[in-house]
């Protein structure tokens, strides 16, 4: 997987890759005590952590000195005790530690990333050997369930800050698929050499976020080039519900999974598998869900919240109970795949929730609304909200030119959702940059121009907030 000239280390993380794939292949087919793995883990864990200035009053003297003095310290004491009693992580508190989280010297790492900063600020979040090695082999052994050496892989992911496509691309390597790994620029949104490479290589896999595909087949619409097919769509850093994955297949011929859910800095805590089901990774995860009850561990049972992570295998900077923001709910059906593995479904960020009047609206909502049922004469590619007063603007591009029925037909599928709005259907050429940014943004920024409400604009970084702007000259 890795060219690594130092013999030692060499060994060193072939034997890691060695242990992790057993385990990872125990805890799939439930042979595995995870009771003991947590425990085990997170002791090391924790241990890792009193090397980082980030917990120096995060974890209890009593637990301290336990683990400073070599302590063999007791399962349940572990996980019924001492887990309780350490305090949550915040966003803002991470990013606002820098490399003061980590627990090596910043040459041990092998790559420098950070977050988005687009739901807080940037959080540092580079990788290390280790660390690369066993969220490869997780994502890997679930991947290699839907995938052959056969196949060839586009990674389409613009994301120069996170460790995303170098970590999709070592998969591909992993699983002995050839990749390719392009750039589009934001602003020109030229395609034509991606879509010549699809064509020529015979890319029958794409890899990346759900707005840059659509992105990408309205470009080919707009060229008059044929519309990129593939066989399949590992879809992943934005909400992708069932019309938008049913939307995504029926325009590439493919069948569209939500690949996988993580973020730059927990890593993957859920991979899909070839029922197009999300699975948690309990060998490098002990996960809890968190809401106006209280906070209780994720044990497969059926349950919702926010989802808090703690990691068990990232030592150079480990997380401990950290607030992912992320609303999630937990599937206790058994999956057709046989893999012991809780189910996930996401169900988005808190601040994705667009409020109007006290009705909650979600991506979900709108997008069951523009493609659960196929429209007459037309179907709509792309779309984006704006909010302007009391009106409604939906900004759509098709696959042909729509009539002011088809625009009515519309229209009235969107209003059960704004009944104190009027709502107005307006086809366009090409939607702002914005709608290609979902993997920086989340739903609500990328894909909702509220006119009125400037602190929308004050939570986006550069050089992205100069985007935002361009976009709200051009909607005028």
């Amino acid at each position: 997987m890795l060219l690594l000239r130092d013999e030692t280390e060499l060994a060193r993380t072939r034997g890691l890759q060695v242990e992790h794939t057993e385990l990872v292949r125990e805890v799939f087919a439930g042979r595995a005590d995870l009771r003991e793995v947590y425990a085990r883990k997170f002791v090391a864990a924790l241990g890792a952590a009193l090397e980082s200035p980030m917990y120096d009053d995060a974890i209890p003297g009593d637990v301290r000195r336990l683990l400073l003095g070599g302590a063999a310290l007791d399962p349940a004491f572990v996980l019924d005790d001492v887990f309780g009693r350490l305090p949550f992580l915040g966003k803002r508190e991470l990013s606002g530690h820098g490399q003061a989280a980590f627990t090596r010297k910043l040459s041990d790492f092998l790559h420098y990333y950070e977050s988005s900063g687009t739901t807080g600020h940037p959080a540092a979040a580079p990788k290390a050997l280790d660390d690369l090695i066993v969220n490869t082999i997780n994502i890997g052994e679930m991947w290699g369930r839907l995938l052959q050496p056969s196949d060839i892989a586009l990674i389409l992911i613009n994301a120069p800050f996170a460790p995303a496509a170098y970590q999709f691309e070592k998969i591909m390597e992993y699983l002995g698929v050839m990749s390719f790994r392009p750039w589009v620029d934001n602003i020109t949104g030229d395609y034509t050499r991606v879509l010549r490479l699809v064509e020529e290589l015979g890319a029958t896999v794409f890899v990346g976020p759900p707005s840059r595909l659509l992105e990408m087949i309205q470009f080919a619409h707009r060229a008059g080039l044929p519309a990129p097919k593939f066989e399949r769509l590992l879809l992943m850093a934005e909400q992708t519900g069932p019309s938008l994955l049913a939307h995504l297949e029926r325009l590439t011929g493919g069948r569209a999974y939500v690949g996988s859910y993580g973020s730059s800095e927990t890593g993957t805590p859920a991979v899909t598998c070839e029922h197009h089901n999300l699975h948690l990774q309990p060998q490098s995860f002990l996960l809890e869900l968190v809401d106006e009850r209280g906070a209780r561990l994720v044990t497969g049972a059926p349950d919702r919240g926010e989802l808090v992570v703690t990691t068990l295998d990232i030592p150079a900077r480990p997380l401990i109970r950290y607030r992912t923001g992320d609303l999630v709910e937990i599937d206790g059906t058994p999956c057709p795949c046989g893999l012991a593995l809780p189910v996930l479904r996401t169900l988005g960020r808190g601040q994705d929730l667009l409020v109007l009047e006290e009705s909650g609206i979600r991506q979900n909502d709108v997008e069951n609304a523009l493609w659960a049922e196929e429209l007459p004469g037309a179907k709509v590619f792309n779309y984006m909200v704006v909010l302007r007063g009391s009106q409604v603007v939906f900004l759509v591009t098709a696959d042909a030119e729509p009539d002011g029925a088809w625009a009515g037909v519309l229209a009235d599928r969107l209003a059960a959702l704004f009944p104190k709005h009027e709502v107005v259907v307006r086809a366009v050429d090409t939607l702002p940059p914005l709608a290609s940014l979902g993997q920086y943004l989340g739903w609500k920024l990328s894909r909702v121009l509220d006119l009125g409400d400037e602190r929308n604009w004050e939570r986006l970084p550069a050089p992205i907030l100069s985007i935002v702007r361009q976009s709200l000259d051009q909607v005028g």
